[in-house]
């Protein structure tokens, strides 16, 4: 089935100025509710960007402390909190919400929608991770930032060798920021692969919004383990659960299997959209289509899926089996391939383009990248040798390696970018000359300060050392780092100063300084371009000439507001065809109430202001069932014409259509995940065992597993059964889940389950309280649905309530036979 072409005709007057009025921003203090993703985009990269100018001031700290042999600037505990909260604030508070900021201001329009499918979603995830994010990082200024490496590797994560708080609130603060980051991820790949324009298919997808589909997928599936290995580590800090104390049974080697699961994909998290970035901007300065598209999709592709192999590249001097640390070694090296072809089909696409932007400093910063990133890699491939490793483990070289790959893979991609499409922001583009300075300043800084630390990790030198001793080889190299670690600095707070003064200009008129051909450079306002285009190539622009034009007319789909509200289109996922119109919830406090309300929730219970923190939780479960009840509405009517001669109906006409019935999808895979992760702490301390149950410990009686299992079934039926909306049958399958849970609990309690006693039992314990948790979610889903049903809000046309939580209870149904059988599995 083709897509249809709309008629070129001209619009009717008044047209354009509705459609102003639906997407006009809040004013006043109410524009702290905008959800558009142009005003949460500007936020979230503002952010970010805070976060990397207060790590780099904290790394400017730790090489000042090493920039001489016995340097007193830091003492060895203060330097433990700074280089721990250096990573911290890297990894979690700038390089992987930077990576969503970008995709949340730039991804709509580049894919000709209105927005992202749920805006009210990237606000919350937004308000809690900047929330969550500042208050995490002022523990520095208290004595209680973490201090046992951005890693927090168990025993001295313990509460033995960590009684203190430090090591809670890394625990509590990173787990709310990966829920924001889970948050995110689900709004951008519903947002790729259902609100494209019409035309755009797969094939014709731009390299960037595949290489955020593709992490976005990374990170339903990746982040999850770092969710369930928080949550074990502070249940054993909070109850004395050993679950890798190993007196008790317990094994350390467990967390850094669930760390690094998540770790190792997390590099190429925050790389691929770098590396997506990249590919967009070659093509455009080199004035000819990106070579090899595809073979990059594919090699993107690839090399998400072979991260997911490399957890154990960290842990080759561990102890594990040698055909492990061998299959390990052997996919570390392979994932260098498509890496290589990345970086051959960018220098193609540059050596056959034209010469006319070679000298911007966007073209300096690419080729500053390639050079980093060629040298991180070849670093990369020497330490997945074995024998290699194990010599350079733990040492200044691995320091080196992973900041080449990071800073030079992501920062210079970054820089780049920022000099490309700042432009988007307010017309103007940045200085030139002054960008040249930028950019000698970061290249030189940055292989001033990284390159010799090689040299000091072969020569022997640990990390995470707060100071050294002189003759031994390591005095100037050091000074060498630490020169260039200010000069580094130099670099970016020039470039910061360059932003805010280019920012600080009165806007002008739209800017496309470079010829660019994708639909960013359409053009937009808040409400994005004035019509959704049709797409017939991956460069809209420089195949259809007249297409940005055609765009400002009005000539193509939606061109104004049906409903009078926010609208995009649905379009299917392979072909991007039309399915329907999708009206869009409008700017709320919510979102805002409900990031505060999780934050305050994390925070304020490590610091055990229990009464606080559970009102802020309350606080944040309600404003978003608030905003859950308004987004739900009827149709105003059940079709509308979103082009001249094109009728398509309003909100989904099947479920299977429903964008909401597919973000719920995603999110049961995500909680399938955590279980997956809790799962595998429980077989792993199992086959420690020589016995299990081990001694002291008891599986409960079969028949009462048996009931449980049978009474979740039911409560499932129950959901289910009725053809119309039953309110009585909801809270009848919300009592019934309750009950199955009870009688699970019961027959544990009955058996002697002792989570303080060994790790098996803890590790059981928590899976049971994972199923709790699901248990209390079904008993509120049952009383909201009931409460809506019975208000006359669930009807043929009004099904998104209905759909969404029958298949959330089909997860937790489902999840809830796992943890009862998988004890008697083992």
């Amino acid at each position: 089935m083709t897509t249809p072409t709309p008629n070129p005709l001209p619009r009717p007057p008044g047209e354009e100025d509705a459609l102003i009025r639906a997407w006009a921003a809040p004013r006043g203090w109410r524009a702290v509710g905008g959800v558009n993703n142009v005003f949460i985009g500007k936020l979230y990269m503002g952010t970010a960007l805070l976060f990397l100018l207060l790590a780099g001031v904290l790394g400017l700290l730790i090489r000042a402390q090493l920039a001489a042999p016995g340097m007193t600037l830091l003492d060895s505990e203060t330097y433990n909190q700074v280089f721990t909260m250096h990573g911290t604030v890297m990894m979690f508070l700038f390089a992987v919400p930077m990576v969503e900021a970008v995709s949340v201001y730039l991804l709509p329009n580049m894919l000709g929608a209105r927005d992202l499918p749920f805006p009210r979603l990237s606000a919350y995830a937004f308000w809690a991770y900047a929330a969550g994010g500042l208050a995490f990082f002022c523990t520095l200024f208290f004595g209680l930032a973490p201090d046992g490496g951005w890693f927090l590797y168990p025993p001295l994560s313990g509460r033995v060798y960590s009684p203190g708080l430090n090591a809670d609130f890394w625990l509590l603060g990173i787990g709310f920021i990966e829920i924001s980051a889970i948050a995110g991820a689900v709004e951008l790949i519903i947002g790729i692969l259902m609100t494209r324009a019409p035309g755009m298919s797969l094939a014709r997808m731009p390299v960037y919004a595949w290489s955020m589909l593709i992490v976005g997928l990374m990170i339903v599936f990746a982040f999850p383990a770092v969710i369930a290995g928080t949550g074990l580590l502070e249940l054993e800090r909070a109850f004395d659960w050993p679950i890798f104390d190993p007196t008790r049974g317990g094994d350390p080697l467990l967390w850094q299997h669930l760390f690094w699961f998540f770790g190792h994909p997390e590099v190429y998290v925050i790389f691929l959209p770098a590396a997506g970035l990249v590919s967009m901007m070659v093509p455009t300065l080199a004035r000819i289509p990106l070579i090899g598209r595809r073979a990059i999709v594919a090699s993107l592709s690839a090399v998400a899926l072979l991260s997911f192999a490399l957890w154990a590249h960290h842990m080759f001097t561990a102890g594990l089996g040698s055909l492990e640390m061998s299959l390990v070694s052997a996919a570390s090296l392979a994932v260098a391939l498509p890496g290589c072809v990345q970086v051959f089909c960018w220098i193609g696409t540059l050596w056959r383009g034209t010469a006319s932007t070679r000298g911007t400093t966007t073209m300096l910063f690419l080729l500053g990248f390639l050079c980093s990133f060629i040298i991180g890699g070849l670093t990369g491939i020497m330490l997945a040798v074995l024998p290699f490793d194990w010599q350079a483990h733990d040492s200044h070289f691995v320091v080196a390696h992973l900041h080449y790959v990071l800073i030079g893979g992501v920062l210079f991609p970054i820089f780049a970018a920022i000099y490309h499409w700042l432009p988007l922001l307010n017309g103007h583009r940045l200085d030139e000359r002054c960008g040249r300075w930028v950019f000698g300043l970061v290249f030189a800084g940055f292989n001033l300060a990284f390159l010799p630390m090689h040299w000091t990790g072969l020569r022997g030198m640990p990390r995470r050392v707060y100071t050294y001793e002189a003759g031994i080889g390591l005095e100037v190299p050091n000074l060498l780092s630490s020169v260039g670690a200010a000069v580094l600095a130099g670099g970016v707070l020039l470039l910061a100063f360059d932003v805010l003064r280019t920012l600080r200009r009165p806007t002008q008129a739209h800017c496309d300084p470079w010829s660019a051909p994708t639909l960013e450079w359409v053009p937009a306002q808040l409400h994005g371009t004035r019509s959704i285009p049709q797409v017939s190539s991956p460069d809209p622009l420089w195949h259809q000439p007249g297409l940005a034009r055609e765009i400002e007319a009005g000539e193509h789909w939606l061109p104004g507001t049906i409903t009078g509200g926010r609208e995009t289109l649905i379009t299917s996922p392979r072909k991007a065809r039309p399915l329907h119109l999708l009206v869009l919830p409008g700017d709320s406090l919510l979102p805002l109430v409900a990031g505060l309300g999780t934050a305050g929730f994390f925070l304020l219970l490590t610091i055990k202001w229990s009464i606080t923190a559970w009102a802020c939780g309350l606080a944040a479960v309600g404003a978003i069932l608030v905003w859950l009840w308004q987004t739900d509405r009827s149709p105003p009517r059940p079709d509308a014409t979103v082009a001249d001669g094109v009728v398509l109906p309003i909100g989904a006409s099947r479920w299977w259509t429903s964008h909401s019935w597919q973000g719920t999808l995603i999110l049961i895979v995500v909680d399938l995940s955590i279980l997956a992760s809790l799962a595998f702490a429980h077989i792993h301390l199992s086959m420690r065992l020589d016995v299990c149950p081990p001694a002291g410990a008891a599986l409960p009686a079969p028949t009462a597993m048996f009931i449980a299992a049978a009474a979740l079934l039911t409560s499932t039926a129950l959901l289910w059964w009725p053809r119309a909306p039953c309110a009585s049958c909801s809270l009848t399958a919300g009592a019934v889940a309750l009950a199955s849970f009870a009688t699970l609990m019961n027959a544990h309690v009955d058996a002697g389950l002792m989570p303080e006693a060994q790790a098996w039992s803890a590790s059981l314990a928590a899976l049971l309280a994972y199923q709790g948790l699901h248990a209390l979610l079904q008993v509120v889903m049952s009383i909201y649905l009931a409460m809506r049903t019975m208000a006359g809000l669930v009807t043929s046309r009004q099904r998104a309530t209905l759909d969404n939580i029958r298949l959330l209870w089909l997860g937790c149904c489902a999840q809830g036979v796992a943890v009862i059988a998988l004890p008697y599995a083992l």
